[in-house]
């Protein structure tokens, strides 16, 4: 069974066999679908303020 990953700062599907995987000292494991990603997230950059990352869907308001 293949495992499929996301990129931890843009949100899209890796593919097996592609992209880079970062393993921090502590542990925590982080997958980049490209260096302009990786650099972008070491740089400190919030993804939701990049232009060129999707943006997730509106939710609607609950009504009470």
């Amino acid at each position: 069974m293949v495992d499929i990953r996301k990129c931890s700062f843009c949100g899209s599907e890796l593919e097996p066999g592609t992209g880079k995987m970062l393993v921090k000292k502590d542990g925590a494991v982080q997958y980049f679908c490209s260096s302009k990603c990786q650099n972008n997230m070491k740089l400190g950059r919030i993804p939701r303020l990049t232009e060129w990352v999707p943006k997730p869907p509106k939710q609607e308001k609950k009504k009470k």
